[in-house]
């Protein structure tokens, strides 16, 4: 039952705080929200494109127990500069650090198309992660500045629709690219994406001509960083590449505990943190974080794994198993649309994130009975309903938090909420990477089956090539190897839920802050 107002409290901070805002950029209202819209296809299509030519690049490049890595990175270097990248924005203004994140994205993506090896391939990721990781939130923050509260949701939806599209239009482009051209073009397609952006966004919103000193919390910003390396490399090789009892295992532990307990300690003598920790003195803040954590473990944990069973477990070719990711997409785009227009009408959001959780659950729960014989039907239905779970939750924590705090935090803000989205997402598909890795080689055995040289060169293209007998063996093995990551995320799904029933609701406003 939705929840009334709280009272007065740190959650009921005003937008429209009556502290000096940092910078009132003004330009084309609709301009700027078209070229943001497309800086998010950007940056969405990028992470929904690869899923579909991962089989396809470690057939080309080797080592299936790299493939998540290929993800991992991108997320992981997107994540640790996503905080730096809000601050930024709140004290210098938006405009020229979104130039800054879109050049060096699509530098990124270059190098990712010039990828000989495995190893380059995963560092290319990386420095396009670096750049991709300031799309989401600047675009998130600038419509923080120039779009009323209440308005928010409905724009909000709008974006969740756009990655709704893109992850339609990007398996689609994958599997067409991969089966018409090569997988490299997966990464070319960033180039007149990004420069449509950067002429939309240069003319549509101007820059604030005023120049402020201020300070950058750069020792912040290196103790998170090294916070999150540790737990997404933990969580990756751990089990795998070492014990976690191992002096490898334990120091990655040491280092996470001992970056996390330093920046904490940095960030309440800052001046100026890059995360303030009276942020976590709001309700709405603390609880849409965790809720963002699993939405983002969910959905990537999911979307990363289902063009490998579709592919190695039902022998459809890349094209078509983007094109049954379709149900994903119209699942996101119905359920943001319709959550956009209910918090416009309402002004309310609170039972949003509930049904969408609950929702997800019900899906991820039919996903862990993968198995070459289900039916299409079934699979179909499982995805729309994990997509409507997602687009239940996505347009609401970013309005959220944006309504509860203060203007010259907004940027700050929205970037701390994607920065644990993005945390879920690294460590779901580190974990669920390493739980799969390791389940296909305990089911498959030490020997391969004849015709395959080595289980770490499985892909579409071997699998052509073996028997139809052994064809079938894999295919069961990968769906039993599925099956623990699918019941792992439904148990996740019900921990946001229960989380989700905590979160306090601040009427959202009709006017700009």
């Amino acid at each position: 039952m939705p929840q009334t107002s709280p009272p007065p409290e740190a959650d009921a901070m005003p937008a429209s705080d009556t502290g000096p805002t940092p910078h009132r950029e003004h330009g084309s209202i609709p301009l700027t929200v078209a070229s943001v819209a497309v800086l998010m296809l950007l940056a969405a299509l990028d992470q929904t494109i690869v899923a579909t030519a991962l089989p396809t690049i470690v057939t080309d490049l080797g080592g299936l127990d790299h493939l998540s890595w290929v993800v991992t990175a991108y997320i992981l270097a997107s994540t640790v500069v996503a905080p730096l990248y809000g601050k930024l924005g709140d004290l210098y203004g938006r405009r020229n650090v979104v130039i800054l994140a879109v050049l060096l994205f699509l530098a990124g993506s270059v190098l990712c198309g010039l990828a000989r090896s495995m190893g380059f391939l995963i560092a290319a990721r990386a420095i396009q992660g670096l750049g991709g990781g300031g799309l989401f939130v600047l675009a998130l923050s600038i419509i923080g500045d120039i779009i009323p509260p209440r308005e928010r949701g409905r724009i909000q939806g709008v974006f969740a629709s756009v990655f709704g599209v893109s992850s339609v239009a990007g398996p689609l482009l994958g599997g067409w690219f991969v089966d018409a051209l090569s997988w490299h073009w997966i990464f070319y397609i960033n180039l007149p994406l990004g420069a449509l952006a950067l002429a939309g966004f240069t003319f549509g919103f101007k820059a604030n001509p005023d120049r402020v000193a201020h300070r950058i919390d750069y020792a912040g910003a290196a103790a998170l960083s090294l916070s999150l390396a540790s737990i997404v490399l933990l969580t990756a090789l751990g089990g795998k590449e070492f014990a976690i009892t191992d002096p490898a295992g334990l120091l990655l532990m040491a280092l996470f505990l001992g970056a996390t307990a330093a920046f904490v300690r940095i960030e309440r003598r800052a001046e100026e943190p890059i995360l303030p920790m009276s942020l976590f003195s709001m309700n709405v803040f603390t609880v849409t974080a965790v809720i963002s954590f699993v939405s983002g473990a969910l959905l990537f944990g999911a979307l990363t794994f289902i063009p490998v069973f579709l592919q190695m477990a039902t022998g459809a070719s890349a094209t078509q198993s983007g094109l049954q990711l379709i149900p994903m997409t119209a699942g996101i785009l119905t359920a943001s649309t319709l959550s956009g227009r209910y918090m416009m009408r309402t002004g309310r959001y609170r039972i949003l994130p509930l049904i969408g959780l609950c929702v997800a659950t019900l899906a991820l729960l039919v996903l862990t009975r993968l198995s070459p014989a289900m039916p299409a039907p079934v699979l179909w239905a499982a995805l729309a309903g994990l997509g409507a779970g997602m687009g239940c939750i996505f347009p609401v924590v970013t309005t959220a938090v944006q309504n509860a705090v203060s203007r010259r935090q907004i940027g700050t803000a929205t970037a701390a909420g994607l920065m644990f989205r993005q945390v879920g997402a690294s460590i779901s598909v580190a974990l669920f990477g390493a739980l799969f890795s390791a389940r296909m080689a305990a089911l498959i055995g030490t020997t391969p089956p004849e015709g395959l040289g080595d289980i770490a060169e499985l892909g579409p293209q071997v699998m052509a090539h073996l028997s139809p007998e052994t064809q079938a063996m894999i295919g069961r093995s990968v769906s039993e190897a599925l099956h623990p990551v699918y019941w792992i995320a439904a148990g996740l799904a019900v921990f946001g839920l229960l989380v989700a029933t905590k979160l306090r609701e601040i009427p959202l406003e009709s006017r700009r802050a």
